[in-house]
């Protein structure tokens, strides 16, 4: 039997638990928006189109914000055509995704259904073919109270207050050559600057986010972000980071210990920032917005041949997850709280359908998959601060990270007491875990695992990876038996 052991102190405190690191992301991509949160005429529609099966499955996710409307979409997108009357909207080509855009849902409908949803709207602005005075004006449209004519637009179209979004990315991913409107980092780092520069005129307390990589492995990696960030330092608060990891040729040790690159991804960054701040002789520091991040088979992806159908909501990247997914999301997500100090703020990509925790069927059934899970016990449970808790782990060799521990963990302590997250990597046997938290004990532990971790859930078996109690606890000393390949949650006080 392996052993692994966890020592908990609360004076090891890394920062407090961020509820925006449990955001996620919508984007007009595939069938996320239509037929995912919107679709008039569906059984459980409300008087606004939007699915009440999906609003309650998102507020059982516990998402805190939402980005929106991309993504790469956001890249092409004109905001103006998804408000007013519907049947006055233009329909679109995307060339982001190779679809027709309706513009049934805008900006207006998204607030809304983020108010019915209870989470903060994050909205980003187009760099990519547009630039300052298209930003100035969709927030002119969404913040100011009324007396201009945008913001009585606004009222006129039936919001009478402000949309009072107060969290702002500045483009998606200009980094990269997929993207419309692709800039090199001198050029996008003067326009995201001249641009927050005059946002903030506007609204000198809004949160911005400069584009940060799209991926630590891009050839610009580093020289973007302090090349960026000397032209942006001053005017914005965070930088974004996105990665998106899946299993390579059957590599399930390597694709379980992917948090080892997210980490590394974090630290480069925070070290990339400092220097700048540094060189800048400020005192200022700039955070990390995680906000695209999820398990993503970007190998299955086949873009559409040029001149092909436009599609209007076509099914594209509906990655159906399984256990292992799951446990390789659950390491991500305790990295994200671990980092929790930089890391202020995180968006997983994305919400329905796409790459996503809910699936729907058109006109038909939603259900979780095994990565809804790991997501809404760390968005329940993990509150007060984050604990530094430095397992003690038997180590194995990973052909794409080197040694790697077999046990990945995180905790957190409130006035309700601790929860550990913590995934078991080994692929071959259980890990018996003992804890060592002076004055608590265990008072529950739930594991998510499976015998088959390629074990997925359906509409026909929606619960067949699922958290399930894990009576393999013992109090003196306490110990839990966390199964192989497994994602675990364990309580105490």
């Amino acid at each position: 039997m392996q052993q692994a052991h966890l020592t908990i102190d609360p004076a090891f405190r890394v920062a407090p638990v961020r509820r925006r690191t449990f955001g996620g992301f919508v984007e007009h991509l595939g069938r996320c928006v239509y037929t995912g949160i919107y679709e008039p005429g569906h059984p459980t529609a409300d008087a606004d189109g939007f699915r009440r099966d999906v609003l309650d499955l998102t507020r059982e996710l516990g998402v805190s914000t939402i980005r929106y409307p991309g993504g790469n979409f956001v890249s092409g997108y004109r905001w103006e055509d998804g408000i007013g009357p519907k049947q006055d909207r233009p329909r679109r080509l995307d060339l982001a995704w190779h679809s027709t855009e309706t513009n049934e849902v805008g900006v207006d409908e998204f607030v809304l259904w983020c108010r019915k949803a209870g989470v903060e709207p994050m909205m980003a602005v187009n760099l990519g073919t547009r630039g300052i005075p298209e930003a100035l004006d969709l927030l002119e449209y969404c913040n100011h109270p009324s007396g201009t004519t945008l913001s009585d637009l606004r009222v006129a179209h039936g919001a009478k207050e402000p949309h009072d979004i107060r969290m702002w990315c500045l483009g998606n991913e200009l980094d990269g050559p997929w993207q419309t409107g692709h800039k090199t980092a001198r050029e996008y780092g003067r326009l995201a600057a001249e641009t927050a520069r005059a946002m903030r005129m506007i609204d000198p307390g809004l949160e911005l986010v400069a584009c940060g990589s799209s991926g630590s492995g891009m050839p610009t990696f580093g020289e973007w972000e302090a090349t960026v960030l000397e032209e942006t330092y001053d005017v914005v608060d965070l930088i974004s980071c996105h990665a998106y990891y899946q299993e390579k040729d059957g590599d399930l040790g390597s694709f379980l210990a992917c948090s080892t690159d997210m980490d590394y991804f974090i630290r480069s960054v925070v070290a990339t920032a400092d220097h700048v701040g540094a060189k800048l002789k400020s005192r200022k520091r700039i955070d990390i917005s995680f906000d695209e991040w999820n398990i993503w088979y970007q190998s299955r992806f086949q873009a559409a041949a040029p001149g092909s159908d436009w599609p209007v909501a076509p099914p594209l990247l509906e990655d159906h997850y399984h256990l292992a997914d799951a446990v390789a999301f659950g390491g991500l997500l305790i990295s994200l709280l671990r980092n929790s100090d930089r890391v202020t703020a995180a968006s997983l990509a994305q919400l329905v359908n796409v790459i996503a925790p809910i699936m729907t069927e058109p006109g038909g059934r939603a259900w979780r998959q095994p990565t809804f899970h790991p997501f809404a016990q760390a968005s329940r449970y993990a509150a007060g601060d984050v604990l530094r808790v430095e397992p003690v782990s038997p180590l194995y060799d990973s052909a794409q990270y080197g040694e790697v521990p077999l046990l990945h963990a995180v905790a957190t302590r409130s006035d309700e007491g601790v929860t550990v997250f913590a995934v078991n990597r080994a692929v071959d046997g259980p890990l018996s875990l003992e804890l060592d938290a002076r004055g608590l004990r265990i008072t529950s532990a739930t594991t998510l695992t499976d015998p088959d971790v390629y074990a997925r859930n359906t509409a026909d078996d929606p619960d067949r990876v699922s958290p399930r109690p894990n009576e393999n606890v013992e109090q003196d000393p306490m110990r839990v038996l966390l199964p192989p390949v497994s994602w675990n949650v364990i309580h105490l006080s």
